[in-house]
């Protein structure tokens, strides 16, 4: 099966006088990911999570090596794609399903298509926010959600153009412990029911193990993954399973790996041991 997104030993220096110095954000990454793959990136603050998402946007390009995704180098940003952070950043004079209908009235070829065919983009995002659990407040303004609710309308925004992939980065390490277990399941069911590829970048090791078909975990900077765990929890999974011994086990694993100490090494060799 071909990558959607390929990674090929790609090194990244902030500019070229860190590029000169050999200081680099991250390092010798390489991965494939399959169409459709649900994959979380996690390690310590400052590793080069964030980094990574900027090369998977096309927003920043590598100093070395190539990043390919859906078959095409990546060279620039990309329309592909749909982003939500940690914080929902929704337009406080539009309402809900107007910030969710943005991207829109943006993005090709849809903003072509806007004024003929408004009526069918709306229709299109209250059906989005209806299936996250949003009915009765696509007309609402932000200030009028809670935090949970605001991040679920961002997400709706991120996907509502149909992007071949959706990049989150630490999209609800703001909220409580039980709106974010609401969300956990609201973006998996959206997953499953659509099937675009997932790159979650979190702090939360259970939060990555919940969601993920495939968790990498990535080094103190400059960062490179050194381990690449693959869930095998069936799915569909319910909460449920966050309770188990086996779900406790792989959760533990991988905070085994979280920060280990690297030790220096050459400019070859496998980004991912397996």
């Amino acid at each position: 099966m071909s990558s959607f997104v390929d990674f090929r030993n790609v090194w990244l220096a902030y500019n070229d006088e860190l590029l000169a110095q050999g200081q680099f954000a991250v390092e010798d990454i390489s991965l494939q990911v399959t169409e459709g793959e649900f994959i979380a990136i996690v390690g310590p603050s400052g590793c080069g999570k964030s980094t990574f998402m900027k090369l998977a946007t096309g927003l920043r390009r590598p100093s070395k090596g190539t990043v390919v995704i859906d078959g095409k180098e990546v060279t620039g940003p990309l329309k592909i794609t749909g982003m939500a952070f940690q914080a929902p950043s929704l337009l406080p004079w539009r309402t809900t399903v107007q910030n969710v209908m943005l991207p829109l009235e943006i993005v090709e070829p849809y903003r072509s298509q806007y004024k003929a065919k408004k009526k069918e983009f709306e229709a299109k995002a209250r059906a989005l926010l209806q299936s996250v659990g949003l009915a009765g407040y696509e007309d609402k303004f932000p200030w009028q959600l809670s935090g949970g609710m605001q991040q679920r309308a961002s997400i709706c925004r991120a996907l509502v153009h149909e992007p071949k992939m959706l990049l989150l980065d630490e999209p609800f390490g703001a909220l409580d412990a039980f709106t974010r277990e609401e969300l956990w399941c609201a973006l998996r069911d959206l997953h499953a029911a659509q099937k675009f590829n997932v790159i979650l970048v979190t702090h939360d090791l259970r939060e990555s193990v919940f969601l993920a078909d495939t968790v990498y975990c990535m080094s103190r900077s400059p960062g490179r993954f050194v381990v690449k765990r693959e869930i095998d929890l069936p799915r569909p999974r319910d909460l449920e399973v966050t309770y188990t011994p086996h779900f406790t086990d792989i959760v533990h694993e991988l905070r085994g790996h979280i920060g280990a100490y690297r030790h220096p090494i050459g400019k070859t060799g496998a980004a991912v041991p397996q």
